[in-house]
């Protein structure tokens, strides 16, 4: 009865053992930190991983003799194999609720996932392709609806003034984002040009382009979880990314930095994330973001959001004041499981909370609620 139309999540919890609930991940991304929160609170694990990439969960952090976070694995010839009967069917055996990651989105098909993904979602399946930037009523419509300060867009070459960061994915690798800078339209037509050339992008790819003024200030990404048990907003932690080859630039000095730019060009693609702190002065600002885009995914997107997310940005410093630009947003866990080093569930809870631990007791006060479907879909 579970193989046609639209996945009836109350009906699939219905035939659940919430007291043996069970925590999927796909074996990627930010799946550690929630297999290890989930531990903590006493519930079971599962990681459906890749073949060829599972090591790391089959044995380097396989739960044995008291270490290891990971209970199960499930084997597949590709990521997108999760839709596969065998593989929806064992994880419903083992009551699982799933947690969605960049990974999950990435490498399995959107329509697939929101049709034929028989399995709880914890979080909405249907808005995670939102954050793709060529989606109708996207993230940046979110956010204008928010009212949040985003970057200017321009909509076209033509209007480019200033400094802009054009947004466009790579040609080989379609999930990666492969940035470039630009101030003119002679400028963005030089670089696109050369990029062609070089097979680093696509034309496709190019027609999809984002070209946003280039915001100046320290970046931060403002890592929420927003309940719907209880309608709080939850600050879990800031950062800021790690990008490859770009920090290795930086470290290097101006002289040699100018040097190297004659044979090569930064990239900026997420290779991890950093601890940061943000100013307490700047609390209140934050949480009226976050509480503002909750309301506004609410009133366009309903439920809207549940559980985690982010608004990636920079804070900027303009008239003797400071104020946050967003400029990315995360509709589901990002991947930065060293927020729990910031201070900022430990001030809320008394000690730190990860965000897989977050999630763990989001779902166990659910089942004990009988409210499972109130935080899946």
């Amino acid at each position: 009865m579970l193989w046609w139309g639209k996945p009836n999540v109350g009906k699939i919890l219905e035939g659940y053992d919430t007291s043996q609930l069970t925590v999927g991940v796909l074996g990627g991304h930010s799946a550690l930190d929630v297999c290890r929160g989930a531990k903590k609170q006493g519930l079971r694990t599962v990681a459906v991983c890749q073949k060829g990439r599972e090591k790391t969960y089959s044995q380097y952090f396989f739960n044995r003799e008291g270490k290891g976070c990971v209970d199960e694995v499930i084997v597949v010839d590709r990521f997108k194999d999760i839709v596969k009967k065998d593989v929806q069917e064992k994880l419903r055996e083992l009551n699982t609720v799933f947690v969605h990651n960049r990974y999950f989105w990435v490498y399995c098909d959107f329509g697939q996932i929101e049709k034929k993904f028989y399995v709880p979602i914890l979080g909405s399946r249907a808005m995670v392709k939102l954050e793709e930037r060529d989606n109708p009523k996207n993230q940046y419509y979110l956010l204008h609806k928010a009212g949040i300060r985003m970057p200017k867009i321009f909509k076209s070459p033509k209007d480019i003034k200033g400094l802009a960061i054009v947004k466009v994915n790579e040609a080989k690798r379609g999930y990666e984002r492969a940035f470039f800078f630009c101030s003119s339209e002679a400028e963005f037509k030089q670089k696109t040009e050369e990029m062609l050339r070089k097979g680093q992008i696509a034309k496709e790819s190019l027609t999809k382009a984002v070209i946003e003024e280039y915001v100046v200030g320290a970046h931060v990404n403002f890592n929420f979880f927003y309940s719907t048990l209880n309608g709080e907003l939850e600050l879990m932690g800031t950062d800021m990314r790690r990008q490859t080859d770009l920090d290795g630039f930086l470290r290097l000095p101006a002289d040699v930095q100018l040097e190297v730019l004659k044979y090569k060009r930064p990239k900026l693609i997420e290779t991890g994330h950093v601890a940061v702190t943000v100013k307490e002065s700047l609390l209140e600002k934050i949480f009226e973001m976050g509480e503002k885009f909750v309301a506004a995914c609410k009133k366009e997107y309903p439920p809207g959001i549940i559980g985690p997310f982010a608004l990636q940005g920079a804070i900027v410093a303009e008239e003797g004041k400071e104020d946050i630009v967003i400029f990315d947003v995360s509709l589901r866990i990002p991947g930065s499981p060293g927020i729990a080093a910031t201070p900022y569930t430990t001030y809320l809870y008394g000690e730190p909370v990860s965000y897989g631990e977050r999630i763990a007791i989001e779902i166990k006060q659910a089942a004990s609620w009988g409210k499972l479907d109130l935080i899946c879909t």
